[in-house]
């Protein structure tokens, strides 16, 4: 598991550059044709963690449900972030994986509710929820490095 882990924490840093070195408007903008803006993908993958990870083992999340419903599936941008909530989801990136990984080594996740991803996957165990997130955080770096070509950054 700690290939795993450093994976996810190398794609976070990914992300944790975007959200330093663009501004807000540019983590704002949502290119056309898209949904959602480079923002709301970053949250997207930290509140997506959380739900496979920790709710799927039917452990709390580390995050409040008010923050997992603006930026769960199915959910698009519907506000401009600020410079707070920026920071409060760049303070998330790293955090909510280091508690993974020390309840993940506490043997914390002992459940896990089988689910099907819209990859037609079955997630069975804690162990394909945490490789999947690592997919799936692949996607939206790539939709993000799409939506940067798409404003022109």
């Amino acid at each position: 598991m700690n290939f795993t882990f450093d994976v996810t924490i190398k794609n976070r840093t990914i992300f944790k550059s975007f959200l330093e070195n663009l501004d807000l408007e540019q983590l704002n903008k949502v290119p056309e044709g898209y949904n959602n803006n480079i923002f709301w993908n970053i949250a997207h993958t930290v509140v997506t963690q959380q739900i496979l990870v920790y709710k799927l083992s039917g452990l709390p999340m580390l995050l409040e449900e008010d923050f997992v419903d603006k930026y769960k599936k199915g959910t698009k941008t519907e506000h401009e972030a600020t410079q707070a909530e920026v920071d409060f989801v760049k303070g998330l990136l790293f955090s909510t994986i280091e508690k993974t990984k020390e309840d993940y080594t506490n043997r914390v996740f002992q459940t896990f509710h089988e689910y099907t991803v819209t990859t037609k996957s079955t997630l069975t165990t804690v162990e394909e929820a945490i490789a999947f997130n690592n997919f799936h955080e692949g996607i939206h770096l790539g939709y993000i490095l799409a939506q940067k070509r798409a404003l022109k950054i």
